[in-house]
């Protein structure tokens, strides 16, 4: 099932294995996926004479993960192919200490410190690209406290489970029966939902301030770009960010990084942790800044997990993210029929009608990518033109199951208590209101920087960017801004990583000058 090469990088992970594992399978013998299932943890555990496989018959299809004999708090109702498969040997490395995405020591005490039992239930797709870290981050909670468990299903193979559920987007995640969190998130974000459920305080942190001589805000191309140029100019560099690889880890296909014809959002955010780890840089991931102070020309910066930290200069690089419409029923029916991601929830719509609001380029892509699972893909467009590219508007011609309708201003999306069934927009020439009767709603309409954290010291434009010169330098002396948080036009990778280095070499000569610390 594995091909040679996977095989292959599979050996080379696992040569420092120091313990046993096997995979306990519990399989009816009529199950469909039954085969799949055992040829690919077959596969898996011949890379390693650490790993075997051990099969008992039952109703369904499930695996649990044992080490050293005991069963571990993981189980797997899925067959971790695709974007999961990353998931499946990230557990055994977890599980023996050498993954390579374990947590710092800040947040392992505060997972430890969770005495109450957790039963989470984390709902996926394999062809979700924010799925993976949902997973990889609550396996991490199972593994470091005996108190929570974690089972990961996926929808196609236990639909029944889902229909009752009337989940509508992936990743769904559940606490001892509660609906915990829909969507993209990170490891300190599900922490402290989880804390927040069963309430548990948070463990203190120790208020030492540490300082750097440069702190990068933000973990995507710009950011990364930045680090690395400040820490190969001899500077002391900390990262604080969600997640490596940022708002790219949810892009699948990228084919416009000149010199590489073609590489996928989690190719490149693992190039981008790689890269990081030939300098000496604090990388300080599942967390975000929440507050900055500027006193004397020194930033203040405190982050999410209430850690402290001070630099003269500070590289905001935050990105953006997916902008939603703000009118009745969107936030109320997220997960329940209003979706942002395509490849995460589109295959929940086979078979069903949808509307895409926006005509962007973001927009038509989804509509054309939902065209091969629904029967009915309906565009609504505020302004009197789409506004993508034209190749793609020639696609969406040849498709006929896609229709666009311009000058419509959304209103409000409705439904029945449980999930969407309708949208009601106003066509702005003739100020008539209409109704599509819709199973789903992707919102397509672009993105909103995430400056929030940093409007009280440098300043923003009307759609909060932060305004910058043309060497990525703010209003305010020894803070500079990268990529799609600022006003840089066109939000692209390739030019979010030469704004990133530029920030880092604008650092560089301003800390020569003596300018960073300048009122």
């Amino acid at each position: 099932m594995l091909e040679t090469s996977i095989k292959n990088q599979v050996v080379d992970l696992f040569t420092s294995l120091k313990n046993q594992y096997s995979f306990q399978i519990k399989v009816a013998n009529s199950h469909p996926n039954k085969k799949e299932l055992i040829d690919l943890l077959d596969d898996v555990a011949n890379c390693s004479d650490k790993l075997q496989v051990e099969i008992e018959e039952e109703k369904g299809l499930s695996f649990t993960i044992f080490k050293n004999g005991k069963a571990t708090n993981v189980t797997f109702k899925a067959v971790p192919n695709g974007h999961e498969f990353t998931s499946l040997l990230l557990a055994i490395l977890n599980l023996d200490g050498i993954g390579k995405n374990l947590p710092d020591e800040t947040l392992s005490q505060r997972i430890k410190n969770i005495n109450k039992k957790v039963e989470v239930k984390s709902y996926i797709s394999l062809s979700c690209t924010n799925c993976p870290d949902v997973v990889q981050a609550l396996n991490i909670m199972a593994f470091l406290n005996p108190n929570i468990s974690h089972e990961i299903i996926d929808g196609a193979i236990n639909k029944e489970e889902v229909d009752q559920l009337n989940i509508q987007a992936v990743p769904s995640v559940y606490a001892n029966g509660e609906q915990l969190h829909v969507g993209r998130s990170s490891l300190g974000e599900l922490l402290a939902k989880i804390e927040n459920l069963v309430g548990v305080e948070p463990l203190s942190v120790k208020k030492e301030n540490k300082e750097y001589d440069v702190i990068v805000a933000g973990g995507g191309p710009a950011g990364v770009s930045a680090a690395i140029y400040s820490a190969r100019k001899g500077f002391s560099v900390a990262i604080v960010a969600e997640k490596i690889g940022g708002q790219v880890t949810e892009t699948v296909d990228i084919e416009n990084m000149i010199s590489i014809p073609k590489t996928t959002g989690s190719k490149l955010s693992a190039n981008l942790m790689e890269h990081l780890g030939d300098y000496p840089i604090d990388i300080l991931e599942n967390r975000l800044v929440k507050e900055v102070e500027v006193v004397d020309g020194i930033k203040k910066i405190t982050t999410s997990l209430g850690e402290n930290f001070t630099t003269p200069a500070l590289i905001i690089a935050t990105g953006a993210s997916w902008r939603k419409l703000n009118i009745p029923g969107e936030s109320e029916y997220i997960g329940a029929g209003v979706a942002f991601c395509t490849h995460c929830d589109g295959p929940f719509y086979k078979g069903k009608k949808v509307v895409v609001i926006g005509g962007g380029n973001s927009g038509l892509e989804a509509a054309i990518d939902l065209s091969s699972i629904a029967t009915e893909v309906k565009v609504l467009e505020f302004m009197p033109e789409v506004k993508g590219d034209q190749v793609l508007q020639d696609k969406i011609k040849e498709l006929k199951n896609i229709s666009i309708t311009t000058n419509a201003q959304s209103l409000r999306i409705e439904g029945d208590d449980s999930k969407v069934n309708a949208i009601v927009f106003r066509d702005r020439e003739s100020g008539n209101e209409e109704s599509i009767q819709t199973d789903g709603v992707f919102v397509q309409i672009g993105l909103t920087a995430n400056s929030q954290a940093f409007a009280n010291a440098v300043k923003t434009n009307k759609i909060g960017e932060i305004e910058i010169d043309s060497h990525c330098r703010t209003n305010q002396a020894g803070i500079y801004a990268a990529g799609d948080v600022s006003i840089v036009p066109y939000k692209q990778i390739v030019i979010a990583m030469g704004e990133g280095s530029k920030a880092a070499l604008s650092a560089f000569d301003d800390k020569i000058k003596g300018l960073q610390l300048a009122n």
